[in-house]
């Protein structure tokens, strides 16, 4: 995971970026009856913030290339930055977690997608389809290198040690898709998830 800043951006280890010239107007309108379009910073920051809390998060960070004053209003007239991607640090169940977001033009709208990203991720918990930890597996931060031998393939796949291999097999497909080199991964964690995987294997036939 890169250093966690507030300010300026601190973009996750591994996570793939939107080209700029493919970065879109996004859908997030607010209802007709405001007078203002889109979702502001406050309002973007705030509800993120509920999001993170309903969902048990500890430890946040948001970072973004809008500096903002102590009070969390970001300094007025100041040209919006180039890149208005956000990323959002965090410790769910004492794992480090990230998830991030470049897709639209504005810093605002990219934080209030990750909102509802959080929101939806819930859900899967809330109707009865799966578990916060099963939804956040693939976006569990990996250990830097060299940071755990390489008997540890869970805490690099994000599993308990004792996960079922129908667990470390849905963790392994999910790190695999989210790393791989051909969806603008980075092949260092690309190939650690691999060698985890690899382990796991070996463990596993030993017990057979």
């Amino acid at each position: 995971m890169s250093e966690q800043t507030s300010f300026p951006l601190s973009w996750p280890e591994g996570w793939p970026r939107t080209a700029p010239h493919l970065r879109r107007d996004s859908p997030f309108l607010r209802p007709a009856k405001f007078a203002a379009r889109y979702h502001s910073m406050e309002e973007a920051r705030r509800e993120l913030a509920r999001e993170l809390n309903l969902l048990g998060a500890r430890r946040e960070v948001l970072s973004t290339n809008v500096q903002l004053q102590l009070d969390g209003v970001p300094y007025s007239g100041r040209t919006p930055p180039a890149d208005p991607g956000a990323a959002v640090y965090f410790t769910l169940k004492e794992k480090p977690t990230s998830l991030a977001c470049d897709r639209w033009r504005r810093v605002e709208d990219n934080i209030w997608a990750i909102k509802c990203k959080i929101y939806n991720l819930r859900a899967d918990e809330r109707y009865g389809v799966g578990s916060i930890e099963q939804a956040f597996r693939g976006y569990m931060a990996l250990p830097a290198p060299g940071e755990s031998g390489a008997s540890d393939w869970w805490r690099t796949l994000g599993v308990p040690v004792n996960a079922s291999p129908t667990q470390v097999r849905d963790a392994y497909r999910l790190l695999v898709k989210k790393h791989h080199p051909d969806r603008n991964g980075e092949a260092d964690l690309f190939r650690r998830v691999q060698a985890a995987y690899q382990q796991f294997e070996k463990q596993l036939e030993k017990q057979l």
